[in-house]
């Protein structure tokens, strides 16, 4: 096995060439190729990006200073983590989202409760509201203008609307593939090969779910394909983890996949505030939402929000899997005090509604 560092571009369908540090240029050939580049901030045309007031995902992170009031741009999962990580500091935090609504892989039930939670301190959201332009005020700061004739002055503003691959640099010509208007690659879902039958691409280069968690396993899948071994059973259901304070977590249905499935349903609440580790822990928000088949009885999903969510979920993912019943999390005795209790505490309480009906 050799490694080397550099700068990669395709020269011929199975050779690279590949730029060091030194300047110097070495040609690699191979039978199989995987491409893992990742993703890149996406920057239009008008937003006018200069690394100190006005920066993208990747230029906050190594900005010197924490800003006085900040401007977020895009409700996705960085610009939600980004919000929220700086609102946490006690920065005055607007948020601007140009859909009506935003996380739409999320329980809506579980997001109502995030943007109260978000609003209750100090949070200004604006969704179903679209960036105009962005200038600069007498004093430096930015001033957001708003298609509807609103302007929000900031001392900084973060574009985190999209991302695009980081194919630009590949020269994916000469290896006969193409990407879309993101530089994003298509792929066999199940093999993960390109259009090119002995290439392959995994992570955020092809798309959603673009989460860490499930691009190495889409990276072991390929391998997996590529050296003729056997490819293992992808599980039916795998965890989302947002990062966000407070963190979010998500595996399943949710109710409204539910409904659009004509799947009747029962669910539990527990909320963490009302369990002794939460109280210990000084909780004062955070909850967890289960669904249940009413005609199996089976866990169906399993929604997070609050203190170590993308922690707790992993037992709602292997009760799911596993095809596990209600009665498992009524039957079974869980650490006293620990968060985890509340999934028997969501458990009974979908139970109680169950025996009601």
């Amino acid at each position: 096995m050799r490694t080397l560092a550099g700068m990669a571009r395709f020269t011929e369908p199975n050779t690279l060439a590949v730029i060091q540090s030194d300047g110097a240029e070495l040609a690699v050939s191979a039978d199989k190729i995987l491409i893992a580049v990742g993703t890149e901030p996406f920057h239009p045309e008008n937003i006018p990006f200069d690394d100190q007031h006005v920066l993208d995902s990747d230029a906050i992170i190594t900005a010197p200073r924490v800003p006085r009031s900040l401007v977020v741009i895009g409700a996705g999962v960085i610009g939600i983590e980004y919000a929220t990580i700086f609102s946490a500091l006690d920065v005055p935090v607007t948020l601007i989202e140009p859909r009506d609504s935003f996380l739409d892989f999320v329980d809506r039930e579980v997001i109502g409760e995030f943007v109260h939670m978000l609003r209750d301190r100090g949070m200004t959201i604006r969704l179903g509201c679209s960036v105009d332009r962005i200038e600069r005020g007498p004093d430096g700061w930015p001033v957001t203008w708003l298609t509807d004739g609103r302007r929000i002055r900031s001392d900084m503003v973060l574009y985190a609307a999209g991302r695009k691959g980081a194919t630009g640099a590949l020269a994916l010509d000469r290896c006969g593939l193409a990407t879309d208007h993101r530089g994003r690659l298509e792929v066999d879902p199940k093999t993960f090969q390109t259009a090119v039958p002995h290439i392959y691409a995994a992570g955020d280069v092809i798309g959603f779910p673009s989460l860490a968690s499930t691009s190495m396993e889409q990276g072991r899948i390929a391998a997996c394909h590529a050296f003729g071994l056997p490819i293992p059973p992808a599980p039916a259901y795998f965890p989302y983890g947002i990062y966000a304070v407070p963190e979010i977590s998500t595996v399943g249905l949710n109710e409204e996949e539910c409904r659009a499935r004509k799947i009747g349903y029962e669910v539990g609440i527990a909320r963490f505030r009302e369990t002794s580790r939460g109280h210990i822990m000084g909780l004062h928000a955070g909850m967890m939402k289960l669904i249940f088949s009413l005609k199996t009885r089976r866990l169906l999903g399993a929604h997070i929000i609050g203190e170590g969510a993308t922690e707790l979920v992993h037992i709602g993912q292997a009760v799911i899997n596993l095809k596990g019943t209600l009665d498992y999390f009524i039957e079974n005795t869980f650490n006293y005090p620990t968060l985890a209790e509340a999934y028997k505490v969501a458990a009974l309480d979908a139970w109680n509604r169950m025996s009601a009906a």
